[in-house]
C-alpha cells in the first residue's frame, strides 16, 4: 500500500486517519499510518495540550493537524475568543432563541447545574483558527489540513517554509482545481458518504473527477471507506491513499461517550442525514429528533456558521449532561453500518491492509493467464 505521499510523508500504509481524539492519532502513526488531530473543538491551550501529549507518546512517528478555516463564516471577523463571542451573540435573531428554548421544553431536559456554562466552538471562525495554526507550527507535524476551503496564501506559505504538507478538502472538481492553484500540496476528495461537513457527490464519481481535474497532485479518497477494499477502489480510481475518519470512533482508544458507541454499533448504512442543525454548513450525522426538529419546515431553520453552534450551544450541552442519545450531535458517515464492534486500532489497521492486500491480489489474478 505504499505511494509517492508515503515517501513525503515517512509513513509505511497510505492511511490517512482524522481523529479528534490524540490516542487514535499516536496509535494510527504507531501502525504505520498518518494519524491527524481535528483540532476545531478545542481552545488554543487545550490544543497545546494535546499536540504535547502526542509528541511525548509518538515515538518519533509523523502526524498531522486539521484546522476548519470556512472561506465564508456569517460575516464575523473578531481578533480574539472574547470579542468573536459577543458579535456573534449580537447576530442571532430572537426568534431562533425561542426556537431552541421552545425545544428544550418540548424534550424536557433539564437546566444546566448554576455556574456550568456552554460557550460553543468558536474554532470555526477564522481568529481562532489562526491560533491553532500558531500552536500547530510549534510541534513537529508533517501536514496541515484544512477541512473547509483552501487555507489562506499565507498559512500555506508558512506551511511550505516550515516544510509541512497542505492538504485540503475538496466536494467538487473545480473545489480541487482551486486548492491547487492556491498551493494546497494534497488534495482528499471527500464524497457524501462521509461523516461530518460534506458534500453532495458520491465518492465513486468525485474521486476519478478530481484525479483527472489535478494531474500531477495526489489525491486521497474519503467518504464510505472503512475496508481495505474500499481503499483498493479508491486506488484503483487513481487517487494515492485513503482518508478515513468515522472508522476510528469505534476503537478501543476513541474518546466516543457510552452513548455515541452504542448508536454507533446499532445504526445501519441508511440511518444518516445532512444536516446544519449543529454547525451551520452541512454535516452528516445520525438521524435524531434533534434533526427533525430543525428540517421542520414550520421552523426558523439553520443559521450560517459559525452562529448555529453557539445558538445551541447551552441546548447541546444539556442535551449530553441528559444522556439523551435520541438528542445528541453524533457525527458518522454511512461507514457507521460496517462499525459493528470496539476493536483496538492496531487491528483495524492490520485489518486494512490485509483486506487491501486481498483485493488486489484477487483483481491481479484476472490479468494472469
Amino acid at each position: 500500500m505504499r505511494t509517492e505521499i508515503c515517501d513525503q510523508l515517512g509513513i509505511e500504509y497510505a492511511i490517512f486517519a482524522f481523529t479528534h481524539c490524540r490516542d487514535v492519532v499516536a496509535a494510527v502513526s504507531k501502525a504505520g499510518g498518518l494519524g491527524v488531530l481535528g483540532a476545531v473543538g478545542f481552545t488554543p491551550d487545550q490544543l497545546e495540550t494535546e499536540l504535547n501529549w502526542i509528541d511525548e507518546n509518538i515515538g518519533g512517528k509523523p502526524y498531522g493537524v486539521d484546522i476548519v478555516m470556512p472561506a465564508t463564516s456569517a460575516g464575523v471577523d473578531g481578533a480574539d475568543a472574547e470579542s468573536l463571542y459577543a458579535q456573534i451573540q449580537a447576530m442571532i435573531p430572537d426568534a431562533h432563541r425561542r426556537f431552541v428554548d421552545e425545544l428544550m421544553i418540548k424534550f424536557d431536559i433539564p437546566e444546566l447545574p448554576e455556574g456550568e456554562q456552554a460557550g460553543g466552538v468558536l474554532g470555526w471562525a477564522e481568529g481562532v483558527a489562526r491560533a491553532h495554526v500558531d500552536i500547530s507550527f510549534g510541534h513537529p507535524i508533517k501536514l496541515i489540513a484544512n477541512a473547509l476551503g483552501s487555507p489562506p496564501k499565507d498559512i500555506i506559505d508558512r506551511a511550505h517554509a516550515e516544510g509541512v504538507k497542505v492538504a485540503a478538502l475538496a466536494g467538487k472538481a473545480q473545489h480541487a482545481q482551486r486548492h491547487v492553484n492556491n498551493g494546497v500540496d494534497i488534495v482528499i476528495a471527500q464524497g457524501s458518504e462521509a461523516g461530518g461537513h460534506t458534500g453532495e457527490i458520491g465518492t465513486m464519481v468525485l474521486v476519478p473527477e478530481i484525479v483527472d481535474a489535478v494531474p500531477g497532485t495526489p489525491v486521497l479518497a474519503a467518504g464510505g471507506i472503512g475496508t481495505g477494499r474500499q481503499i483498493a477502489a479508491g486506488m484503483a480510481l487513481g487517487a494515492q491513499g485513503a482518508w478515513l475518519g468515522s472508522l476510528w470512533l469505534a476503537t478501543t482508544e476513541s474518546s466516543s461517550s457510552p452513548e455515541h458507541l452504542e448508536r454507533y454499533l446499532e445504526a445501519t448504512s441508511s440511518d444518516t442525514v445532512r444536516s446544519k442543525c449543529y454547525t451551520g454548513k452541512p454535516a452528516r450525522q445520525l438521524r435524531s429528533v434533534w434533526t427533525d426538529a430543525w428540517s421542520d419546515p414550520e421552523g426558523p431553520g439553520p443559521l450560517g456558521m459559525p452562529l448555529q453552534n453557539i445558538l445551541t450551544a447551552e441546548a447541546n450541552a444539556r442535551i449530553a449532561r441528559s444522556h439523551r442519545k435520541d438528542l445528541q450531535f453524533i457525527p458518522v458517515g454511512q461507514i457507521v453500518g460496517q462499525m459493528n464492534s470496539v476493536r483496538p486500532v492496531r487491528d483495524v489497521m492490520f485489518d486494512l491492509v490485509n483486506e487491501y492486500i486481498e483485493a488486489v491480489e484477487r483483481l491481479s489474478a484476472g490479468l494472469q493467464g
